[in-house]
């Protein structure tokens, strides 16, 4: 049997975070639960203090397809490369010079939305078809594919 998948980020701003890779992936954040029409009707009712309110938050798929993400803040601060990243599938079907441009245009978009741009590995016209690895604004090492 499959299992259900999620992907877990340790941060220091769950909500910023969830916002940026909401816009990345086209998700939205996770709606609270019914009978609350907002974040903060909920956590008032749950009684969770101020100081609480950005310990975590969660992203979905408004489709239903992909994983859910969740932030959840942490104390320290990202030390170490990724020993596993996202590939943000951005130009699947693309080639060449239309594959790279599809790229730039992704990477310009996420730049204006707080990540940074790190290198560029270009199409070989054999195994490598190219891709730009950059960073979110906490660090994290993702690549657009």
């Amino acid at each position: 049997m499959a299992r259900e998948l999620q992907v877990t980020f340790d941060c220091l701003d769950p909500g910023r975070l969830a916002a940026f890779w909401a816009e990345a992936l086209g998700y939205v954040v996770q709606p609270p639960p019914p009978p609350f029409g907002s974040w903060d009707e909920a956590l008032d009712a749950w009684g969770v203090p101020a100081d609480q309110r950005n310990s975590r938050s969660a992203i979905v798929d408004p489709d239903g397809d992909g994983p859910r993400v969740f932030f959840q803040r942490v104390p320290e601060t990202k030390a170490v490369k990724n020993r596993v990243h996202l590939d943000v599938r951005v130009a699947p079907g693309l080639a060449g010079d239309d594959r790279m441009a599809a790229l730039e245009a992704e990477r310009r978009r996420l730049e204006g939305l707080g990540a940074t741009f790190a290198y560029r590995v270009e199409p070989d016209g054999r195994l490598e078809t190219g891709f730009i690895t950059m960073l979110d604004p906490e660090g994290h090492e993702f690549c657009l594919d």
